[in-house]
């Protein structure tokens, strides 16, 4: 009840923006050579209310008619203050500043010390008196994200990975824009939560892409560590600082003839993570005022960025408290020289309110939560915001994109030859030619066509219809689903699959591409898979009973039928015969489901769906489930009880590194068809994947009784940056760990039942094993070792890459 009402309050307080504001803009200046001045501050005098200037120059601020005093800041300049009136909107407010003179502090420093170190030391003194004093907080922000690029994107048909120069990006052009506006609560000792009350993009981004603020993207680098790309970097003002850093004291400026300190900073080995540029730390009380630094090239992940700039400025509020007031990151990706994106993150945070207190009821699993007409404000409700000006390039962008909406997309990223589907509009697409044929030794030469529906009424309804015909079985195939989702975040759901169709036997661990499966059967004859034909339908349901607990049921009645060798036909190869597909028990089983699904996770509201932090932080996610078969009480061919788990997890060991592991289990009671048995996940000659047993083959080792475990630490390029080896520290070569094991075994029952002879590991099988390949790129080459149950394939090399 306590979180509902303060929801409720903050949409109150969005409400209130609707009281109609007035507009006051203009430029912020030099008095001698009216050069405007970039990111100066602007305050409103006994308040909390704040704008800044753009990289123009320009600033623009909303406020109540009423009197007011307005004071423009800057380093180096004198405050320039002005009071006004506000009966309607000004639109050219100009602040001049003058130089302010120069006041040479005296240096702290210990004897033969650098006198930089000093100042750092009592700088970390006065963080930690900060941190005494600051309990909690609340405060709004305004948040725009831009992205700069070559060509037009469109990220509602195209995977896009968002990532945000002060670096000049002029031949590049904006190809989309993000705002949004929301409000933030912090309460010691790490609660913190955030509400989108508002929210808008270009037509080329959907909204569920527009979350960029919070802790996860605005940074505060008063902060002992600073977070980019999932790493924590040591800030300026971190208890290691001085000896993470190399500190030299370059300058003094000033602001209102008060000394400011200008420091420069660099990590002291080259190989570390961290920063490089320029801080400013006031003289009287040491605070932190504002940062100017780029991540060096050890922080920039295998030097995909051309640069990353960061800005950050900080003033004083209650009690002396030093906060941020905005935050800007730009850059350059550049990716292998194939790709170039610009992107610019700015954001202003103001009317902050410290110490105040309130409710610890707001905060909850989710650390942002998109409120529900957040994107429904209309033009009247932005108009009344505090935001950053637009540029002439960001309005004929919004006019661009907004008015073509999809029509800007080129040939190729509307009909690649790549893609599986093609998007005919936001909520339908059709089978592409990659997704219209496949080849196998059973249906031959196959068609396949899908119409699929996705984000139907509301972002509920889902559904796909497919048919697939086989020039050698001669079998038409069929394939409906649909699933609706319930409730404000889509958290239940109901769905449906009935279909007649070629299934892959012990397809639950094969993860490899129909593509890949259908090149090499066509130009190498090798069919790694074997088939089985099912006909039914199942029903499910599912549905989170509490934000941690995901509860699940459903019932399946599927008639199974082995599948017959019925081509021979390859382009190459000609003289080898395909083996015979293997056959299954042929039989009627109906089944009940019982499910649970573990997840501590937080997570972000997205507006639409609850969205799973994944990065980042250690995890332990648990699934359980219960299969029960019974003649007596189903009508079904077979008798049997099979206990299902699993968890998956990261355990976070330095820097980015980590360990990711997966447990698997299964237990059956009772007759289990060759069919329904578990095979451990393998690999085809030459090839591998994640989380498999690189020295297995496919389908090679099953069970109705099975335990695995597949454990990775991924080290990245770590190890090689520490071995210092010259050239090969700056190769950007990532290595990745593994270790597999497993047991398995059938029961009498189920042996009574097989079809064909199998394989288990009636004691623990090892293997080990390591890859290579460069961060960047999507693959690398796995070597794997047998450590027991030698025979075939004691020592194999795999090609691993998501191509296949």
């Amino acid at each position: 009840m306590k979180y509902l009402l303060a929801i409720i309050s903050v949409i109150l307080i969005a409400g209130f923006t609707y009281a109609q504001k007035l507009t006051v803009k203009g430029s912020i200046r030099d008095s001698r050579t009216g050069k405007t001045l970039q990111f100066a501050n602007l305050r409103v005098d006994n308040s909390t209310m704040g704008a800044a200037t753009d990289i123009n120059g320009n600033y623009e601020i909303k406020l109540l008619p009423g009197n007011y005093t307005l004071i423009a800041s800057y380093l180096g300049y004198i405050s320039d203050t002005i009071k006004i009136t506000l009966k309607h909107s000004l639109d050219a407010l100009d602040f001049e500043l003058d130089k302010s003179p120069v006041v040479f502090p005296e240096v702290f420093a210990f004897p033969d010390e650098n006198p930089a170190n000093g100042i750092i030391r009592r700088a970390i003194k006065a963080k930690k008196e900060r941190d005494k004093k600051l309990f909690s907080y609340e405060f709004d922000a305004y948040t725009k994200g831009v992205i700069k690029t070559q060509n037009e994107i469109d990220t509602k048909q195209t995977r896009f990975n968002i990532g945000l120069n002060f670096k000049d990006t002029s031949s590049l052009k904006v190809s989309g824009i993000i705002e949004n506006q929301s409000k933030g609560y912090f309460k010691k000792p790490g609660n913190y939560k955030e509400f989108i009350i508002a929210r808008k993009q270009t037509a080329n981004f959907p909204s569920y892409l527009n979350i960029l603020t919070g802790p996860r993207v605005i940074q505060n680098f008063y902060d002992d560590d600073v977070n980019f790309f999932g790493r924590n970097i040591p800030g300026p003002l971190a208890d290691n600082a001085l000896d993470y850093y190399d500190f030299s004291l370059n300058d003094f400026t000033y602001i209102n003839n008060k000394s400011v300190y200008e420091i420069s900073m660099e990590t002291k080995n080259d190989l570390d993570p961290g920063f490089s540029g320029i801080i400013y730390i006031t003289d009287e009380d040491y605070n932190l005022l504002q940062i100017n630094l780029e991540l060096n090239r050890a922080a920039n992940p295998g030097g995909i960025f051309e640069r990353i700039a960061l800005f950050q400025q900080f003033s004083s509020f209650a009690d002396s408290i030093y906060m941020p007031v905005d935050y800007r990151v730009g850059g350059l990706v550049n990716y292998l020289g194939i790709a170039k994106v610009g992107f610019e993150l700015n954001s202003i945070l103001y009317d902050y309110k410290i110490n105040n207190g309130f409710d610890d009821d707001i905060f909850d699993n989710a650390i942002l939560t998109v409120l529900p007409l957040a994107d429904e404000k209309d033009s009247t409700y932005w108009a009344n915001i505090q935001y950053l000006p637009y540029t002439k390039e960001e309005l004929n962008a919004y006019n661009r994109i907004d008015s073509l909406t999809s029509a800007h997309q080129n040939f190729w990223q509307k009909f690649s030859p790549l893609s599986s589907k093609y998007f005919i509009n936001d909520n339908y697409s059709v089978s592409a030619p990659l997704g219209m044929y496949h080849f196998n030794r059973v249906e031959g030469n196959t068609v396949r066509f899908d119409v699929n529906a996705i984000n139907l009424f509301n972002n509920r309804f889902h559904s796909s219809l497919g048919f697939a015909y086989g020039f050698a079985d001669l079998r038409v195939k069929s394939d409906l689903k649909f699933s609706y989702y319930f409730g404000k975040y889509r958290t239940f759901n109901i769905s449906a699959n009935v279909f007649n169709k070629l299934n892959i036997l012990f397809g639950k661990s094969d993860s490899y591409r129909n593509l890949t499966s259908t090149i090499l059967a066509l130009v190498t004859k090798y069919e790694f898979r074997n088939y089985y034909y099912s006909k039914g339908f199942e029903l499910n349901t599912a549905g989170e009973i509490t934000p941690r607990v995901k509860l699940r049921a459903g019932y399946s009645s599927i008639t199974d039928k082995t599948a017959s060798t019925n081509s021979d036909f390859s382009f190459f190869s000609r003289h080898k015969t395909f083996s015979n597909n293997l056959p299954v028990l042929n039989t009627k089983i109906n089944y009940l489901s019982l499910g649970l699904t573990l997840d501590p996770r937080k997570y972000i509201e997205d507006g639409y769906y609850r969205r799973r932090i994944t990065g980042g932080k250690s995890f332990i996610t648990f699934d359980a489930d219960v299969h029960f078969s019974r003649g007596s009480f189903l009508n079904s061919a077979m008798n049997f009880t099979t206990y299902e788990f699993s968890a998956r997890g990261l355990l976070r060991t330095f820097d980015v590194s980590g360990i990711n592991f997966r447990f698997y289990g299964l237990i059956t009671a009772g007759k289990l068809p060759v069919q329904y048995l578990y095979s451990l996940p393998g690999n085809i000659n030459a090839a591998s994947q994640g989380f498999s047993f690189r020295t297995l083959n496919i389908g090679e080792i099953v069970g109705d009784n099975v335990f695995s475990i597949n454990i990775e630490h991924n080290l990245g390029n770590k190890l090689f940056k520490w071995l210092n080896i010259p050239g090969i520290k700056n190769w950007d070569i990532g290595l990745n760990l593994f270790f597999n094991a497993a047991y398995t075994e059938i029961s009498d029952e189920s042996k009574s039942l097989l079809t064909f002879p199998v394989k288990t590991f009636n004691s623990p099988f090892y293997e080990i094993g390591f890859g290579l390949g460069h961060v960047l790129l999507p693959f690398r080459i796995d070597f794997g070792w047998k450590l027991n149950h030698r025979g075939e394939n004691n020592f194999r090399i795999g090609f691993n890459t998501f191509l296949f």
